[in-house]
């Protein structure tokens, strides 16, 4: 079953109140997509058994992002198969279907998915498979969009799948909040955004109020909705604090923010 109240401008929902339903061998909750208010985007927690595969019932030309949070095993686009491991990505671009196969321990992944909206021409060569890790392309020293006094301490966000590695659409972007770092608070004029907490404890700002949030948390924003992290944790026991997801269609503020195209290589 959905969660039935509506998201509004923006909501922060627990994992604590994920409802799942089975689907095949896989268990599946989805919190956000658009018959609970959003506008593009749909985003599934998919548990997959050891040995058991899943993949996402597609209606139309869509898009989909998978980043494994638990577990690991095998992430399938199209023809092409990679193992998996926790913070392991694929980006599987119209044409190519998405399956996740549990490994030993199963696999428990977040999956985006939205449309192809009307204009954006399916990528002939795109990346399909990367890491949260991948530091090749980063935004450093962002100071948000100018609604909130920024933080003097920003963090790092990392580009995962973005116009630069072939993504016509929808993008992928891990945000490493270091102890005190903050990734200032911002909003898209155009795009809706869906991420999650993945390693760590800190902090989701939506609206006007930062949030306490767990691996697992998910927020939720509309455009134009305020909206950042921070890891608000000081001292010699603090730990890093790492968020991943992005606004969906991909902003080009932000590229433009890294001093980098937005042409869709690929």
């Amino acid at each position: 079953m959905l969660k039935t109240d509506p998201l509004g401008s923006g909501t922060i929902i627990r994992s604590n109140e994920l409802r799942y339903i089975r689907d095949g061998a896989a268990e599946v909750a989805t919190p956000i997509c658009p018959e609970v208010g959003s506008r593009w985007v749909t985003l599934h927690v998919v548990r997959i058994p050891a040995g058991e595969s899943w993949r996402p019932t597609q209606s139309a030309a869509e898009e989909n992002v998978a980043v494994i949070f638990t577990g690991g095993g095998e992430i399938t686009v199209g023809d092409s198969t990679s193992k998996a491991v926790q913070a392991d990505t694929a980006y599987a671009p119209t044409g190519r279907e998405l399956e996740l196969t549990g490994g030993e321990q199963g696999m428990t992944a977040y999956v985006w998915r939205a449309p192809l909206l009307d204009g954006r021409t399916p990528p002939a060569d795109p990346r399909l498979h990367s890491s949260l890790w991948n530091e090749e392309t980063q935004l450093k020293g962002f100071a948000g969009t100018g609604q909130i006094p920024p933080s003097d301490k920003p963090a790092t966000m990392n580009f995962v799948f973005w116009p630069g590695t072939g993504s016509c659409q929808m993008c992928l972007h891990c945000g490493i909040q270091q102890p005190g770092e903050t990734f200032n608070v911002h909003l898209h004029t155009h795009s809706e955004e869906a991420f999650i907490s993945l390693e760590g404890q800190g902090q989701m700002f939506l609206g006007d109020t930062w949030y306490d949030v767990e691996p697992g948390d998910i927020l939720y924003a509309e455009p134009m909705i305020l909206h950042g992290t921070r890891n608000p944790h000081t001292g010699p026991d603090a730990q890093r604090f790492v968020t991943c997801g992005g606004p969906i269609p991909w902003d080009p503020f932000l590229y433009d923010a890294a001093g980098v195209s937005t042409e869709v290589i690929g």
